[in-house]
C-alpha cells in the first residue's frame, strides 16, 4: 500500500511548482529574454569591459572573504552560546538574529557613521593610516555584519547535538583538549561550516543596501557588481544590466555547485 507521509500530495506539489515557477523561474525566464535582446558582439562587450570585470572581482573578493571571516567569527559565538553558561545568554543569543530583521540600509548607514573620519571608530583608525569608509575594508565590514548570522544558525544546532559520549570516549584514552577537538568535535562541524560559508557568501553577492553608503560606489575601486547593475538599471540600459546580472548568477551557480559537491564529499 503506497502511503504519503503528507497528504494531498498532487495538491501540494502543484502549488510548489507553481510557486517556483511564478517566483523564480519565470522571472529567470525574463532576465534571460532581456538578455538575448543584445547582439553577441554587444553582449560580450558589455559583459567583459573594463568597468565591469573590476566590478565582478571586487564582488567575488570581497564575498569571500567576508564569508571566511564570518565563519571564524560565527563558529566562536556558536561555541560560545552553545557550550557555556553565563548571564543575559539567551539575550545574546536573540541579538544573533538582528541583522536578518534590520534593514541592510540602515545597518551600512550606521557603519558608515560610526567609520568615517570623524567617527567613533574611524577618527582612531584614521590615525593610523586606515580608512574604512569609501574601501574595500569597510564593505568587507559590512558584508560580515548581514553574514554571520547565517554561520551562527547553521552550526549552532549541530554542537547542541554532538554527543558528549565522544568526547569523554577521546579523554580516557589520553587525548588533550586540543586533540578532541581537532579530531572528534570539528570533523563533524566540516558539513555545517561549509553550508553556513555559502550561505554568507551567496548572500554577500547579492547585497546592495548595506553597501550603497560605505563603498562610495567608485568604478575601478568600490563599485561591486550590484551596484552597477542599478546605475545601469537607473540610465534605463535595462538589457546591460540583465547581461552584467545573468553572468554574475552563472559564476555563482559554478561556485555554489563545487562547494556543495566539496561538502558532500565530507559527509561522506
Amino acid at each position: 500500500m503506497n502511503q504519503r507521509v503528507l497528504p494531498g500530495f498532487r495538491t501540494s506539489l502543484g502549488f510548489t511548482i507553481t510557486y517556483l515557477t511564478i517566483l523564480v523561474v519565470i522571472p529567470l525566464a525574463a532576465c534571460v529574454i532581456t538578455t538575448l535582446s543584445l547582439s553577441w558582439e554587444s553582449f560580450w562587450q558589455i559583459v567583459l569591459s573594463k568597468r565591469a570585470i573590476a566590478a565582478y572581482c571586487l564582488t567575488f573578493r570581497v564575498a569571500a572573504i567576508s564569508a571566511i571571516i564570518s565563519v571564524g567569527i560565527g563558529f566562536l559565538l556558536a561555541w560560545v552560546l552553545v557550550r557555556y553558561s553565563f548571564p543575559a545568554k539567551r539575550f545574546f543569543d536573540s541579538i544573533i538574529d538582528l541583522p536578518f530583521a534590520l534593514p541592510t540600509a540602515v545597518a551600512g548607514l550606521v557603519y558608515t557613521h560610526l567609520y568615517y573620519r570623524h567617527g567613533w571608530f574611524g577618527r582612531p583608525l584614521h590615525a593610523l593610516g586606515i580608512d574604512v569608509v569609501y574601501s574595500e575594508i569597510g564593505i568587507i565590514l559590512v558584508l560580515i555584519f548581514i553574514g554571520f548570522p547565517f554561520v551562527v544558525r547553521t552550526i549552532q544546532p549541530v554542537l547542541e547535538s554532538l554527543d558528549s559520549d565522544m568526547e569523554e570516549a577521546a579523554s580516557s584514552l589520553g587525548s588533550s583538549r586540543w586533540q578532541t577537538f581537532a579530531r572528534v568535535i570539528l570533523p563533524s562541524l566540516y558539513p555545517a561550516m561549509i553550508t553556513g560559508f555559502v550561505l554568507a557568501f551567496a548572500r554577500a553577492l547579492g547585497e546592495y543596501g548595506a553597501i550603497i553608503f560605505i563603498a562610495g560606489n567608485r568604478p575601478f575601486h568600490t563599485e561591486i557588481a550590484t551596484v552597477l547593475i542599478v546605475s545601469r538599471l537607473e540610465s534605463y540600459h535595462y538589457a546591460e544590466a540583465t547581461a552584467i546580472g545573468m553572468v554574475v548568477l552563472f559564476v555563482t551557480s559554478i561556485l555554489l555547485l563545487l562547494i556543495n559537491r566539496l561538502k558532500r564529499w565530507i559527509e561522506e
